[in-house]
């Protein structure tokens, strides 16, 4: 299992990945805790309070604490691939003025795993993963049929390179 940012919800019940929205600081003896977490999602709470100073219930405390919170989630990370899903992609769209609503609606969607709105070329940029092809057209099809959709790019990934959750704290 691997920690990683857990979403936060905004004013209307959506979460947003890095909203923004603040939980409050994180102390360093957490962030140390978070670190562990990310270097492997398993450590066992007795092995974490020795690398951090504790013991093992108050890092029992912490974790809940931070997951309550959703500053952190810890879940099994996956290769799509070898789950059968061998069509993923990154999808820029292009939307009218309301990106929020319709990045809200794209994230909605089960197939739709990371969903942000940005600046730049494209306003809303949604990673998608698919069983195979009829499934992807079938999915930007729906995607595309949004209001307020006005144009999609498919972007295919070919080989996966990399993909860490372990960035630390910083």
């Amino acid at each position: 299992m691997t920690a990683q940012p857990e979403s936060t919800a905004n004013n209307n019940g959506s979460t947003h990945p890095g909203s923004g929205h603040a939980h409050g600081p994180v102390d360093t003896v957490s962030k140390a805790i978070i670190e562990q977490l990310q270097e492997d999602g398993r450590r066992s709470y007795a092995s974490i309070g020795k690398a951090v100073g504790l013991s093992e219930a108050a890092v029992r405390q912490r974790v809940q604490k931070l997951m309550d919170s959703g500053i952190v989630q810890i879940v099994a990370v996956t290769d799509p691939m070898q789950m059968g899903f061998s069509r993923q992609a990154m999808l820029g769209i292009k939307a009218n003025n309301d990106v929020l609503r319709v990045s809200d609606q794209v994230a909605a969607l089960d197939k739709v795993d990371y969903c942000v709105a940005t600046a730049g070329t494209f306003d809303i940029l949604a990673e998608i993963i698919c069983e195979n092809d009829n499934d992807l057209l079938l999915l930007v099809n729906q995607i595309r049929s949004i209001p307020g959709v006005l144009s999609t790019e498919t972007l295919m990934y070919l080989s996966l390179r990399k993909q860490a959750y372990n960035w630390g704290t910083r």
